[in-house]
């Protein structure tokens, strides 16, 4: 295994054309540099310079030696630099998970520029799912961490930190009695008797969880006529004219053919959470850096 140092004495002389001076740039004597040479041509077994009566000149194996050994010494400070870049967590790779509804508020796309203005040497892999199948991604390391609706919990060595809320509202057919008169809030109360259209549990529980519970302090049990597999389904099943949905704010941003959005009276405290989830042994400068960004985004919006 050749020493990087001695390449790099060789490379230095090469350049100089003169051990002198050669010997100042490397801020070391002459006689040290003189001995890494000849160590490195005894290494190689070959003659690798010609001491000529003003300097030296290399010899047919000492030019092949001369510019493999330069493309060698760059990629090795280049290696160094990328893992001290690491180090910072300003390099390497991220496996990112999101659920539909999480991608629509601008949270998540305002995060990813930042990212990935911030932090170009990082490469990223996106996965969109619904949060059962994130944890599980998580658990199975196939993922870094996930951004879900769900306060899992109970699932050894997983994180769950919140990150903000956001309102839900009522989308509604073009021509329902509710969607005419938008400009009060709907008491949640107003929905018992309506034909409600919900994402099933497994996709979305914590959102679904949270419905059903605003519902029954509303004093009534919804009247759950759909399940849709994802949130924007819902909505073309709301456009289709099979029933009403109570779903995130950002989810207006799909907007929809005859779908009428209406909020929600403030007493139904039904809101929609945003979680960063994360396991607890990856704690890398990686993990660290998109949890400061992840801050920074929120306190942007």
């Amino acid at each position: 295994m050749i020493e990087l140092r001695r390449l790099r004495a060789f490379v230095t002389v090469v350049e100089e054309g003169n051990i002198t001076r050669a010997a100042a740039r490397l801020h070391i004597q002459q006689p040290p540099l003189t001995r890494l040479l000849q160590g490195l041509e005894e290494e190689l077994g070959v003659k690798l310079l010609q001491r000529l009566p003003r300097g030296v000149r290399t010899t047919e194996a000492g030019s092949v030696l001369f510019n493999e050994a330069r493309t060698l010494l760059t990629r090795a400070e280049n290696l160094s630099e990328a893992v001290r870049r690491a180090a910072r967590g300003e390099q390497g790779h991220l496996a990112i998970g999101f659920t539909s509804s999480a991608a629509l508020h601008p949270f998540v796309p305002n995060l990813l520029r930042r990212y990935r203005d911030i932090l170009p040497g990082i490469t990223t892999l996106l996965e969109e799912a619904g949060s059962g199948e994130l944890m599980e991604a998580l658990v199975d390391e196939r993922l870094d961490v996930a951004f879900v609706r769900s306060p899992v919990s109970g699932i050894p060595g997983l994180l769950i930190e919140p990150v903000l809320l956001e309102p839900m509202l009522i989308a509604l057919p073009v021509g329902h009695r509710l969607a005419i008169d938008s400009s009060e809030k709907v008491p949640l109360a107003e929905l018992t008797h309506e034909p409600l259209i919900l994402y099933r549990r497994p996709a979305g529980q914590g959102l679904y969880d949270a419905i059903l519970a605003a519902c029954h302090r509303a004093g009534f049990s919804p009247r759950i006529v759909q399940e849709a597999p994802r949130l924007p389904a819902t909505l073309n099943l709301v456009g289709a004219g099979l029933g009403l949905s109570i779903v995130p704010a950002s989810m207006r941003r799909l907007g929809g053919d005859g779908i009428v959005f209406r909020s929600i009276a403030e007493e139904a405290q039904l809101s929609a959470p945003l979680y960063l989830a994360l396991r607890e042994n990856r704690q890398s400068p990686l993990i660290t850096r998109l949890r400061q960004l992840v801050a920074e985004t929120v306190n942007s919006l």
